[in-house]
């Protein structure tokens, strides 16, 4: 049986509907960063996007192959995950989604060190004939945050951001949105099969205590 993360860590990827502390620790990533509306046809969004799955299953199925990669196991590719901002802006302006800038990023595996990813991007690139040099090995710790199930639209999130400022301010901490610490998206629904108001994402933010 595959090790499917959302199965396994349920307290980050399938909290429940109502807003809840979570104390998220150091991961890394496959990420790709970018500027602009992710709903462009063929903006930066959609090209992270092979960029990012062209790395994943390179990893994934790398076991068919000749480079065997230590303490490696099968596994089912984690959720994409997306940290968003806007120069200038607090919070998210959903108005304006061609200021967004984005890091769109996938969970690694722990048996992935930054040489085997370093691997797994000239591979990628030699099977590919393309350019991977955008990728990077991202190492992200969260901290402290509180987080929510959103069923919905992406545009409908406010709602959801505002259920979770007032439990944050119920139990007295802070949103702590800096420019290391981000909005933070992990999408469990493709929205390519799904229809808007089934759409299930979780909404991540880091936060502080109130002083």
């Amino acid at each position: 049986m595959a090790f499917d993360y959302k199965k396994e860590y349920k307290e980050f990827y399938l909290p429940p509907k109502k807003p809840g502390l979570v104390e998220i620790p150091e991961m890394n990533y496959i990420a790709v960063r970018g500027h602009g509306n992710p709903n462009e046809p063929d903006g930066d969004y959609k090209t992270a996007m092979g960029l990012l799955y062209g790395i994943a299953f390179t990893i994934k199925m790398s076991y068919k192959g000749d480079h065997k990669i230590d303490g490696y196991f099968s596994y089912v590719v984690p959720p994409l995950e997306g940290l968003w901002w806007q120069a200038g802006v607090k919070g998210i302006d959903y108005a304006h989604k061609e200021s967004f800038e984005w890091i769109a990023m996938i969970r690694l595996p722990e048996f992935v060190t930054r040489e085997e990813f370093d691997w797994a991007v000239r591979e990628a690139t030699k099977k590919k004939q393309t350019d991977f040099s955008k990728v990077e090995f991202f190492t992200y710790e969260e901290g402290l945050c509180v987080q929510c199930m959103h069923v919905g639209s992406y545009d409908d999130e406010p709602e959801t951001i505002a259920a979770m400022e007032r439990y944050t301010k119920e139990i007295g901490y802070v949103t702590d949105i800096t420019d290391k610490r981000f909005h933070h998206e992990i999408y469990l629904s493709d929205p390519r099969r799904c229809a808007p108001e089934k759409l299930r994402t979780v909404i991540r933010h880091p936060i502080s205590k109130k002083v």
